[in-house]
């Protein structure tokens, strides 16, 4: 198994998962915030093309995770999976011509001999879910988009060989930032997004026997740096700082193995 990142932010989101090789390879997209031609040309920028993908698993109903998928299904018939709570906050269906696979929070799946466990997250959307991806063993753990840590949360994401964590924002930056009153408020609340040391103590509290590699996703580029978040995830997993990977906005980053 490897992953890349096509891009990582409040401006759209898109990882990609390879597992297996060759003509029986299957590729799972977790989220699509990019639009078509867009989404496209960041394939293409890994080596691939929309109709390689073997399904999307969307985590939540907001645009930057979502706003490209029913198009991209529609048009060359990729399978969507989502919650129901996501299905109808979006309103995906028949009108799209891209008809969701609803999957149950609480039950995994799987998609071409891959073992997909949602898990359930709170953030401020109608059922969101993140996912733990295995395939022959081996873990990659995704969670961007909550606000806070619950008990199942790090159940589900110990023994991992791979980890995607959201580090969104520094505390301090937010809030002496120019943001409204209200957004910081819903940023840095239980369902709203991890801060660097929300973060950092989930990385900490997990079972990390396993862990091989660490990515900082979903920055803000106005409340963070990836110097601060690699710092407090360095701190928590004990290495160097340099180790961290970073997932960009614009460039996301390249193939990682698992």
């Amino acid at each position: 198994m490897r992953f890349c990142s096509l891009g990582s932010g409040s401006e759209g989101n898109a990882l990609l998962i390879e597992c297996g090789a060759g003509s029986t390879a299957v590729h799972l997209l977790i989220d699509c915030g990019f639009g078509m031609r867009e989404l496209q040309r960041r394939l293409q920028r890994v080596g691939l093309e929309p109709r390689d993908l073997s399904a999307m698993l969307i985590t939540h109903e907001h645009g930057d995770h979502v706003g490209g998928a029913p198009r991209l299904a529609a048009k060359f018939g990729i399978p969507l999976h989502m919650t129901c709570g996501t299905a109808l906050a979006t309103g995906i269906g028949r009108a799209d011509g891209a008809m969701p696979s609803l999957i149950d929070p609480h039950r995994p799946f799987e998609v071409g001999g891959v073992r997909i466990e949602p898990v359930p997250v709170p953030h401020d959307a109608r059922e969101p879910v993140q996912f733990v991806i295995d395939a022959g063993g081996r873990r990659l753990g995704v969670l961007t988009d909550l606000g806070r840590s619950t008990p199942h949360v790090l159940r589900a994401m110990s023994r991992l060989d791979a980890l995607v964590l959201e580090c969104n924002h520094d505390e301090g930056l937010l809030r002496d930032g120019n943001y409204p009153a209200m957004l910081k408020r819903r940023i840095a609340g239980d369902y709203g997004h991890l801060a660097n040391a929300a973060a950092a103590h989930i990385l900490g509290a997990i079972d990390q026997d396993r862990l091989r590699t660490v990515v900082a996703a979903h920055l803000s580029r106005s409340n963070n740096s990836p110097e601060l978040a690699r710092a407090a995830l360095s701190a928590a997993w004990g290495c160097a700082p340099e180790d961290i990977v970073v997932a960009d906005q614009d460039d996301g980053f390249g193939w990682i193995a698992v």
